[in-house]
């Protein structure tokens, strides 16, 4: 696909995902179901499957020699990124956006052959649109983001979820030598604020490719560093540990995590 193409690509993109947004604040202003998936914290509404179905029809109509990996049943038969894959989550922080109405966002990264080429992380109350075009520089709302600033970890503010503590008790060390700690329950709202700036860091332990797609491609435009939990590059078709961060610091805080593990 040529630079060009790639740019009518990005613009197309935006634009539906703006639609997906208006969609969502429409259906918000009416009733909606809530049910479960793997368990009674993991939720989804009709109003995920209305997203996903709304960018699958778009594809199928404009677009059909694309791929769409989507959360809520299109991704099951997704078996590798050849080709140009959409990867979506269509309300990434599902929980808020049924508790709190606040706090979640549209999520699309879009790959050629494995490479992540748009990365968009649309936060649909804030009207706060994070995107990029490989190359092009990463932005917000028409703004381009600021070079990352170089910071030590015991000035950096980390989020992940408080609850991993229990799980790694490693992470106690971060909480000791960090600033501060932040959570907001949505991955890809956290990993667009690492791309910004607004965090240092963010860690997880079980994401899924639709969670982190197009928070990646935004995190690797602004050069930050992300990867697993183990230093590895990270899996598009499987679900697994993260960790972005600031490039300053990504080797310091994995040097943390680890140094016990000698």
């Amino acid at each position: 696909m040529s630079r060009i193409d790639r740019k009518e690509l990005f613009n197309t993109a935006t634009d539906w995902t703006r639609e997906a947004g208006e969609y969502i604040r429409k259906k918000m202003k009416e009733s909606f179901s809530v049910n479960t998936k793997s368990n009674q914290d993991d939720l989804v509404t009709d109003v995920d499957k209305g997203v996903e179905n709304f960018f699958e029809q778009k594809l199928s109509d404009k677009l059909p020699d694309h791929t769409l990996m989507g959360e809520e049943g299109t991704a099951e038969s997704v078996k590798n990124l050849d080709g140009t894959v959409w990867i979506l989550d269509p309300i990434d922080g599902t929980m808020n956006f049924v508790h709190q109405e606040s706090f979640f966002a549209v999520s699309l990264g879009i790959f050629e052959n494995g490479e992540g080429i748009i990365g968009i992380v649309y936060d649909v109350m804030n009207d706060e649109m994070f995107s990029c075009l490989k190359g092009e520089g990463a932005y917000v709302n028409g703004r381009k983001l600021p070079e990352l600033k170089e910071v030590p970890v015991h000035e950096s503010i980390l989020s992940f979820n408080s609850g991993w503590i229990l799980k790694d008790r490693r992470l106690e060390k971060l909480v000791k030598e960090s600033r501060g700690t932040r959570s907001y329950g949505s991955a890809a709202l956290e990993l667009a604020y690492v791309a910004a700036g607004r965090l240092d860091a963010y860690i997880s332990f079980n994401l899924a490719p639709w969670d982190i797609a197009g928070g990646y491609v935004l995190i690797k435009e602004v050069g930050s560093t992300v990867t697993n939990y183990e230093g590895k590059d990270l899996d598009f078709l499987n679900k697994g540990t993260l960790l972005a961060a600031n490039p300053y610091i990504h080797n310091n805080i994995l040097s943390l995590i680890h140094e016990y593990d000698q």
